[in-house]
């Protein structure tokens, strides 16, 4: 077995594994760094351009993992292309949002190469895309005339937790297995439940590492951090202050939603309209539509219904009253740059009884990053658009986060019994970590780093 990491940086990245198993080739998630632009944003597909790639398999509907999908098509045009299928009802919604982010861009940034691909493309390339409930087992093999003959491989979806249609992606040959976990959430969130890994054997572990370099402090519970941030809510209001909860539009927004929703419903918190954007409400809508064939708590809790959503139109972030107690859920999770999140920010962050709540990953070189590390009352640079900024708005991070911690990765490792085990989607202090642990706990169990580009023998 073969394996290529095409990330095309040692962090959280454009996330894609070139794999061979037994003469048969697949690509595992197609996606964009978050931290680049342009082609030097998408994964190293020139060092697999003499591959025959059989099939592209997406873990879930995120950009790092998705975002480069039709480009992906293009080097290998004859791929099967395989996700769940609550996926299956993402794809199209993300890679269309895709190229209005690439068109904005060539516009106020200047790539000329954006966008990368057209709407057009994703049109004529939806028909392919084919989408599979959990726990079924996957021919994807030997359909091209170079495999003809040779065994054939599977694959198999698991549910990993983490967003609505994530999967972790079991590859099985005749003789060896690999287990690719995406990014994963073994705990129940307040919507959608925990990974169902408890089966899960393989050879090979492709695993992620994002929260390596986290411990979780002695007494964390997430009710109790749920809590905190419902009684910081309140206080803030109670202020005639707005909060802002900068939140990733497929996910994170549904979770947040849900968390208020049963707040408001237990009295936490008053009745008010929540302000959201149009893409948060169009996946919300999608959330609450499938809430019957997804693994989760509260399958009844419609979204649409139990709140009053109040869509949030670009032009109106400069223009709308900000005072007497209103609460945002926009775009984006990381503040960057011409999202809502970020010009909410800009004009929030200088009022002392406005706040600022962070609920999930926020990258330090983000200008999300660079608002939680300034000191209040100091002069930072948020972002190049928005310049030298001062903060007095109460700043505070909540751990509700959607990624498994890394004691419970790594009980995880004990459980798949692999020979070896691939580290990604971490920096190199959490993939240090894991080494080390591993090696400790696991000291048959070979650990492997691999680098931009570079592939390993399992």
């Amino acid at each position: 077995m073969q394996i290529t990491n095409l990330n095309p940086d040692a962090d959280i990245g454009a996330s894609s594994w070139f794999v061979e198993i037994e003469g048969h080739r697949i690509l595992m998630d197609a996606g964009t760094h978050p931290k680049r632009e342009g082609r030097p944003a998408l994964p190293l597909y020139g060092k697999i351009a003499d591959q025959d790639v059989e099939a592209i398999a997406i873990s879930h509907c995120h950009h790092d993992h998705l975002g480069s999908l039709p480009v992906a098509l293009q080097h290998f045009p004859k791929a099967q292309v395989l996700m769940t299928e609550l996926s299956y009802f993402l794809v199209e919604r993300v890679l269309h949002n895709s190229v209005n982010v690439m068109a904005r861009q060539r516009e106020e940034l200047g790539i000329k190469e954006y966008p990368l691909y057209s709407h057009e493309e994703i049109e004529d390339l939806s028909p392919i895309f084919q989408g599979f409930k959990y726990n079924r087992e996957i021919e994807w093999s030997g359909f091209t005339k170079q495999q003809v003959g040779l065994p054939a491989a599977s694959l198999e979806f698991y549910d990993a937790g983490h967003a609505l249609g994530s999967a972790g992606i079991l590859l099985r040959g005749q003789r060896e297995t690999l287990f690719y976990t995406g990014d994963v959430n073994f705990r129940d969130q307040t919507l959608l439940k925990g990974a169902r890994f408890e089966d899960v054997r393989a050879d090979v572990l492709i695993m992620e590492t994002t929260r390596g370099n986290r411990s979780i402090p002695e007494g964390f519970t997430r009710e109790t951090e749920i809590n905190r941030l419902a009684e910081s809510i309140q206080a803030v209001l109670a202020r005639r202050g707005s909060v802002l909860l900068p939140s990733f539009a497929l996910g994170r927004t549904q979770e947040i939603l849900a968390l208020l929703a049963l707040l408001m419903k237990a009295g936490k918190l008053e009745h008010q309209p929540i302000f959201i954007g149009g893409l948060g409400r169009v996946f919300t809508e999608i959330y609450d539509l499938e809430a019957h064939r997804a693994h989760r708590q509260h399958p009844s809790l419609k979204l649409t219904e139990a709140l009053n959503l109040i869509v949030l139109p670009p032009k109106q972030i400069q223009e709308m009253r900000l005072g007497g107690g209103r609460i945002f859920v926009v775009t984006s999770g990381m503040m960057s740059e011409h999202t809502a999140a970020h010009d909410l920010a800009v004009r929030m962050m200088g009022e002392e009884k406005n706040a600022i709540f962070f609920v999930g990953y926020t990258d330090p070189d983000s200008p999300g990053g660079h608002l939680k590390a300034a000191a209040k009352g100091q002069p930072f640079v948020f972002s190049p658009s928005a310049g030298q900024q001062t903060r007095t708005c109460q700043v505070d991070s909540f751990d509700l986060t959607a990624h498994a911690n890394r004691d419970e990765l790594l009980e995880f490792v004990g459980l798949c019994e692999p020979r070896v085990v691939i580290l990604g989607h971490g920096d190199g202090e959490s993939r240090a970590w894991f080494t080390d642990q591993i090696r400790s706990k696991h000291p048959k169990i070979r650990v492997e780093q691999p680098g931009p580009g570079v592939m390993v023998e399992a």
